[in-house]
């Protein structure tokens, strides 16, 4: 596999970049990693562990590289899946995607819009609220964690986001959560700014949002969720499995947790080796 080349896409609103490690003796078409708000910098160790595939991954709207150019302060799936499409349009599709947390979402929504895109979707826990059954609980204190940053700054509203992703089971009436943000080594103070991708840009469109469940069954896409071995019942993986019931299918249990494939990017390693043995084995099922 070649060393990583970038390249830039112009889309409606943003500059996207892309990365392209080739693989120019596979048959397969090219596989893409993608996440959201997590940009490529997340997909680098699982990279190293996925040979013979031409592996893509690139920077969601607004987050790293890639800039955006009209001035809006969120991001909806639905914008992300055209961007996907004409990405995918650009290396010449279809292809095959893992997607993970909020891409997942993406790549869901790109699969209902653009059947064709794509042959094997492997969607690695989507935090797909509105097909919980505690829907209205989990979208209420969803709608907690943003009204808290949009109140007190980046502090308080992570470290509500903290505590909400890691709690277990179906949210209760009422859940409003609001941990000491010193608790997790992150400053109490209001530093004024609301350009957060992750509670700003993302969190309420991502999680907030209704996924056309008889397109993804009428697509040709195989359509594979996958949920971590550590990470049960935490509302991630609760999407993951309720998205698979949807579909008619069960979710794939994968080694480590919601972000088991990662390496030490982010100081927070999984298990990426084992990770990508599951992921390649699912591929090629």
């Amino acid at each position: 596999m070649t060393e990583a080349k970038t390249y830039t896409l112009a889309v409606p609103g943003a500059v996207l970049h892309y990365d392209v490690r080739e693989d120019g003796g596979t048959t397969e078409p090219a596989l893409l990693l993608i996440g959201s708000p997590m940009g490529a910098e997340g997909f680098g160790t699982l990279a190293g562990f996925i040979p013979g595939r031409t592996l893509v991954t690139y920077d969601p709207r607004g987050v790293s590289r890639s800039v955006r150019t009209d001035g809006a302060t969120e991001s909806t799936p639905d914008e992300h899946a055209d961007d996907l499409h004409r990405l995918i349009a650009e290396l010449g599709g279809p292809v095959d995607i893992f997607a993970s947390s909020g891409g997942a979402v993406n790549a869901l929504a790109l699969v209902a819009r653009h059947p064709a895109d794509v042959r094997t979707l492997v969607a690695h826990e989507p935090p797909a609220a509105q097909a919980l059954p505690d829907r209205d609980q989990a979208l209420a204190a969803i709608r907690f964690i943003s009204d808290l940053y949009h109140a007190k700054g980046s502090g308080a509203g992570m470290a509500a986001f903290i505590a909400a992703v890691g709690h277990q089971g179906e949210f209760p009436d009422g859940y409003a959560v609001a941990p000491d943000p010193a608790q997790f080594g992150m400053p109490a103070q209001d530093d004024g700014s609301r350009d957060d991708v992750l509670l700003g840009q993302n969190l309420i469109s991502c999680t907030h949002y209704e996924h056309d469940f008889d397109a993804l069954r009428a697509a040709p896409t195989r359509i594979v969720l996958a949920v971590g071995e550590e990470s049960a019942g935490t509302m991630a993986s609760r999407g993951g499995v309720a998205v698979a019931e949807k579909l008619g299918t069960t979710a794939v249990v994968f080694p480590s947790n919601h972000g088991g494939f990662l390496g030490d990017e982010f100081g927070m390693p999984g298990k990426p080796a084992e990770f990508a043995v599951k992921l390649r084995e699912v591929l090629a099922a």
